[in-house]
């Protein structure tokens, strides 16, 4: 915890990727000054070693939900400047998720995004909102998944609640762009790419969203 106070972590964005470290790094020096943070998350148990390959090249990935459970708490509270999602009003997504409707779900993430410390994370692109809103699901108990790969291309982001399986499609609009255009863009790909049509779930709901980067928010939705 010490060494987290006193250096950088890596960018929530960094939370779905994938990971690597050198076999000579991880092997070598304990010391806390001088010791990465994926070494020293390695170390500690929070990831753990997946493949070595190409001789010095080490795979990392998180243990089990538990400990991507505690990641994504911690960056969420890097997001909201120490705050976690329920001191902002974005608590309840499990329960919206599980219960309401796409309205309530974006409302819920325009809460969470209203309150992010853009300073230090701006939301760029498709790829911040993307990312943002896997480790807010992730720290409140999730699975999400990110680009998961299907037969027709890769959905932005696919999580599972209960007898739910919600699909999001994410378009950013900047300045001068139709916001409504993209909102079209995001639900022809979702009809068109087929994403989740193999999905075992009862209730499978899919959702285009377009998020203003100068509004800082979704301004715009349909579920399909």
């Amino acid at each position: 915890m010490e060494y987290l106070k006193s250096h950088a972590m890596r960018s929530p964005e960094e939370y779905g990727r994938e990971k690597t470290i050198s076999l000579s790094t991880l092997s070598g020096s304990s010391d806390a000054d001088t010791l990465s943070d994926l070494g020293l998350l390695t170390q500690t148990g929070y990831l753990t070693i997946k493949a070595v390959k190409y001789g010095d090249t080490v795979y990392l990935d998180y243990p089990n939900l538990e400990v991507k459970k505690a990641m994504g708490q911690l960056y969420v509270e890097h997001l909201l400047t120490g705050r976690s999602a329920g001191q902002v009003g974005a608590g309840p997504i499990v329960q919206v998720l599980s219960e309401e409707s796409a309205e309530a779900l974006v409302h819920i993430l325009n809460r969470l995004f209203a309150a992010i410390d853009y300073q230090r994370y701006p939301v760029r692109d498709e790829a911040s909102v993307r990312a943002f809103t896997q480790v807010y699901f992730a720290g409140a108990g999730l699975e999400p998944k990110v680009e998961h790969h299907t037969a027709h291309g890769r959905s932005d982001l696919e999580v599972k609640v209960n007898n739910r399986h919600w699909i999001l499609e994410f378009k950013v609009s900047r300045d001068q762009e139709n916001p409504d255009q993209k909102l079209e863009e995001a639900v022809e790909q979702l009809k068109l790419k087929g994403y989740g049509d193999d999905s075992s779930s009862e209730n499978l709901i899919k959702v285009a969203l377009v998020f203003s980067l100068e509004e800082r928010k979704f301004i715009r939705w349909k579920e399909v």
